[in-house]
């Protein structure tokens, strides 16, 4: 059926995960921010990486481990050189992984802050259905009914509502979809019953839309 408008959202969170630490200088708990800095120790054949943290009061240092005792023939050549070159996208994927953090530091702080582009895949004339696909260049937190609620005409309780009246659809599909953090592949399909409703929220869902090719 050509019935659908259907767009790709790239959602870029702004700014990574921080971890929660007990800081020597500073004798508190304190946010540490990433220094976008590897340091590399070779231990004989054996290499040890960790990504460089520093309080963000008093500058202290905090090694967050990438790997240790890696023997340096495992290491892919490609990996070796972004390592040595601390490359940004190299270090941003790090930075970027919450659950890695968290598993290292306990507590990590957390940013809602994203950056959004969006482009129209498919725009049919007489569309009637909105399918939205979420792109993530890196894991975020961001629930989805705050990242609809942000981007579109609706409240977090006309979400759930039109979500309860399967209006709205979400793959996977989950009971709590719209509680949980997004992730990259979602597909969120809006099949809305109200004429006017529909064209509002295409409207805001299309934005400074690029068009696909």
């Amino acid at each position: 059926m050509c019935d659908i408008l259907h767009l790709e959202w790239t959602a870029t969170p702004k700014t990574p995960p921080r971890p929660i630490l007990a800081c020597s200088g500073c004798g508190l708990s304190r946010p540490f921010r990433s220094s976008g800095r590897i340091r590399l120790n070779a231990n004989g054949k054996r290499l040890d990486a960790w990504l460089i943290y520093r309080c963000i009061a008093c500058d202290g240092t905090w090694n967050r481990p990438i790997f240790e005792r890696q023997t340096i023939r495992a290491i892919d050549p490609a990996m070796l050189d972004a390592l040595q070159a601390s490359t940004p996208d190299f270090v941003a994927r790090i930075e970027f992984d919450a659950q890695a953090l968290k598993a290292r530091a306990g507590r990590i702080e957390e940013s809602d802050d994203i950056e959004m582009r969006k482009a129209v895949l498919r725009h049919d004339a007489d569309w009637r259905r909105i399918a939205i696909t979420l792109s993530l260049p890196y894991p975020t937190g961001l629930r989805l009914d705050r990242l609809l609620a942000a981007e579109l005409p609706l409240s977090r309780s006309r979400l759930q509502a039109l979500f309860d009246r399967q209006e709205i659809r979400i793959g996977p599909e989950r009971k709590d979809a719209l509680k949980r953090g997004i992730r990259d592949g979602t597909l969120i399909t809006l099949d809305l019953r109200d004429e006017a409703e529909r064209l509002v929220v295409g409207k805001a869902a299309i934005g400074r839309a690029a068009m696909g090719g």
